[in-house]
């Protein structure tokens, strides 16, 4: 019977006060906890616009109330894209059930507590979306075998990714370079970047296992460009 392995971290993060986040990445193997770090907790909120000041008010009637134009609070979101619901990487084994996750108290991603599933990270740009990276990660390996994500190391430029959506929809991307990054060093705001061109980006862990921290010394990316 499966029995998951101790808690690790997947990517872990600094997030900066009321801005996106830079910080060190740490992966591990299935449990509940890994984690990943995540840019800012969600869509920026937008100041309401604040009343004129007495002062500044222009003597005369009253304007009619239906007239006026109101700025909500919020920014209204945008057209909702499907979110993922698979991942596969050509030629790899790599096939993956996709979950949406979020933030653990930590501040770092949540990660599924298995070995068939990778996690979106929700709060970043879904695939499909116009600009930014979406993130997904998921565990290398059990306690008791190497899982097929443990191949995206050797993953060669031009490999073709699929991703399929809950409507159905089919994405294609094709890799551009996979990096095995020192989880001390690893670029958290590039990783989870809100802005510029899309790109998937897939991510666990690798480089050497340090029995002193329980967890791996690297994280490795996957970065893959939409296909048109």
């Amino acid at each position: 019977m499966f029995r998951p392995a101790p808690a690790r971290r997947l990517l872990a993060a600094a997030v900066l006060a009321g801005a996106l986040v830079t910080g060190s990445t740490a992966c591990g193997q299935e449990n509940g906890n890994g984690s990943v770090p995540p840019g800012a907790v969600g869509p920026a909120a937008t100041s309401a616009v604040p009343a004129p000041s007495p002062a500044a008010a222009v003597p005369g009637p009253a304007p009619d109330p239906a007239a006026i134009p109101l700025r909500p609070a919020v920014q209204e979101a945008a057209a909702v894209i499907p979110q993922p619901v698979r991942v596969q990487v050509e030629g790899t084994g790599i096939d993956l059930e996709v979950i949406p996750e979020g933030v653990e108290a930590n501040g770092a991603m949540a990660l599924p507590d298995n070995h068939y599933q990778a996690a979106w990270y929700r709060y970043g740009p879904a695939p499909g979306a116009g600009e930014g990276s979406s993130v997904l990660a998921a565990h290398v390996d059990s306690r008791t075998e190497k899982l097929p994500i443990a191949r995206l190391k050797d993953v060669t430029p031009g490999t073709v990714l699929t991703v399929t959506r809950e409507d159905g929809s089919v994405l294609r991307y094709a890799t551009e370079g996979v990096e095995n990054i020192a989880k001390r060093s690893l670029d958290g705001h590039r990783l989870f970047d809100r802005t510029g061109s899309p790109r998937l980006k897939l991510v666990t862990c690798g480089g050497e296992w340090l029995e002193a921290q329980d967890d791996y010394e690297d994280n490795v990316v996957l970065t893959a460009a939409p296909l048109s």
